[in-house]
């Protein structure tokens, strides 16, 4: 059901993780900072398209950099785009278009918002809450983001994969 998209995150340190998203010709990975929420922002972005917003954005923290994404909703499929700035402080309010665009993709609404609630479940499996705060250390498990994402994702795609629920 891929078709060549993958997203992981990988907890890499205390107050670091590892996101990597690629698709069957390029590859983005950053190291990101716990200064924002970054898994709870995928979760609500990527849940943000099944509402009426056509576009969700939301950043990044790499101390000092800030890599944006953004999300626009093309009916069936998403245009993902990544744009780098140097400095998240000068840049947070900055027009898009004022950063370097790092990676873009199109690829299906259902397809994303499945490999992103598998990788955010894969994290919480593999640590769950208390580990992940001991590790992540500034803000808890997004377990009401990951859950709101299965729901959306089981209600309006069509997605035959199985989906856990269990919670450790």
């Amino acid at each position: 059901m891929t078709n060549g998209l993958k997203f992981s995150w990988e907890l890499s340190g205390s107050g670091w993780a590892t996101c990597r998203i690629q698709d069957g010709s390029s590859e983005r990975k950053d190291i990101v900072s716990y200064c924002t929420d970054p898994l709870a922002d995928v979760l609500h972005g990527v849940a943000g398209l099944y509402g009426p917003a056509p576009v969700q954005r939301f950043s990044f923290d790499l101390e000092p950099a800030e890599v944006r994404w953004v999300l626009r909703d093309r009916g069936p499929e998403v245009d993902l785009s990544i744009y780098r700035f140097p400095d998240m402080s000068a840049s947070f309010d900055a027009p898009d278009q004022e950063g370097t665009l790092v990676w873009c993709s199109t690829q299906p609404r259902g397809l994303l918002g499945h490999v992103v609630l598998e990788a955010a479940q894969s994290v919480l499996e593999v640590h769950g809450e208390d580990g992940y705060l001991a590790k992540w250390v500034q803000h808890l498990f997004p377990i009401a983001a990951l859950q709101d994402l299965r729901r959306l994702h089981l209600q309006h795609d069509r997605c035959e994969m199985q989906h856990a629920v269990t919670i450790p």
